[in-house]
């Protein structure tokens, strides 16, 4: 058997949940047999108690292709074993995979990870990578192996990050960066032509899943770190400040070096006009371009200063906020 048939025979589970994993189980469809899907259960959302299927469960039935949704993977697996797969690609499947999975598959079990390991290991490498300011992340496929992406590394590939990116165009961009590159390094695994590189402890950084209390804006950091935090949170979970005591979610900023203001202090309202309200940092400003008041739309600045314009001015943002510094 020549190689070629080989891979087009190659049995593939796939693990995965969110909106980036769809890219990659799209590409393996088209290449490959692709015979089970597993992902996370169904939510119930609303107070009508509507069924929210995972995307991924979508295009998993589109392709008449069978779905496991294990509540607890750890203790329900079997039907998973039974299909015999030859390999397993997981790409942020959301849950700890026990060993009885990570050991069956001839050709192991392999993982699409956003972020170049050994840097931003965890469930949140996306949002971490603008926040704390990196200016490259990437795409890992790796092995899979018992801790949280400490796997051997088999590909990877590097991708810049623009200073208008937000945590949407970055997990876009990645999405198909990895759909790619894990087609492009497949046939390497199943030829056992393919690298197992150790990861460096020295090197490894963390990026793990955002805490609500990381969401809220610090006007006494610099414009730099503000900014890079809303655009690291735009638009899921989104940041926010507080204005007389109601929470108002960022979704559109600019940095703003005037220092024109630098007596005010952190956290003012300096001014508003038709395209931004100002607000002081330690540093200088952050122009508000696009924001969200709790039960109300989206809005850009100047539907929303419409008859609030004079009345914001002075007021400080987060009052009653204690930072933890």
């Amino acid at each position: 058997m020549n190689g070629d048939i080989m891979l087009e025979k190659l049995k593939v589970v796939f693990m995965g949940t969110p909106e980036f994993s769809v890219p990659i189980l799209e590409e393996l469809i088209k290449n490959y047999q692709v015979i089970g899907v597993v992902t996370q259960p169904d939510k119930v959302v609303g107070r009508h108690q509507e069924v929210l299927y995972p995307r991924i469960k979508e295009v998993a039935l589109e392709h008449q292709i069978k779905v496991f949704q294990p509540i607890n993977i750890k203790n329900d697996y079997q039907d998973i074993l039974d299909l015999n797969p030859d390999i397993i690609i997981t790409c942020a499947y959301g849950q700890i995979i026990p060993n009885a999975i990570l050991d069956f598959p001839k050709y192991g079990c392999i993982n699409v990870h956003a972020s170049l390991l050994p840097k931003l290991r965890g469930g949140a490498p996306i949002h971490h990578a603008i926040i704390d300011g990196y200016k490259e992340t990437g795409i890992t496929i790796m092995y899979m192996d018992k801790g949280m992406d400490t796997g051997d590394i088999i590909s990877s590939k590097s991708i810049l990050i623009l200073d208008d990116d937000t945590y949407q165009t970055l997990h876009d961009k990645l999405s198909i960066l990895g759909s790619k590159l894990l087609i492009d390094t497949i046939p390497s695994i199943i030829k056992g032509e393919n690298k197992r590189i150790k990861q460096n402890p020295d090197e490894v950084t963390f990026g793990y899943n955002i805490k609500r209390e990381e969401e809220l804006l610090d006007f006494n950091k610099s414009i730099q770190e503000i900014y890079n935090q809303i655009r690291g949170l735009n638009p899921d979970p989104g940041s926010y400040f507080m204005l007389n005591s109601k929470a108002v979610k960022v979704y559109g900023a600019l940095k703003n070096e005037d220092d024109t203001y630098k007596e005010k202090e952190n956290g003012c309202i300096v001014k508003t006009d038709k395209k931004g309200i100002y607000i002081k940092a330690k540093d200088g400003l952050i122009k508000i371009t696009e924001l969200q008041i709790a039960g109300k739309k989206r809005m850009d600045t100047a539907s929303f200063l419409n008859g609030n314009k004079e009345e914001l001015v002075g007021i400080i943002v987060n009052k009653g906020v204690n930072y933890e510094r």
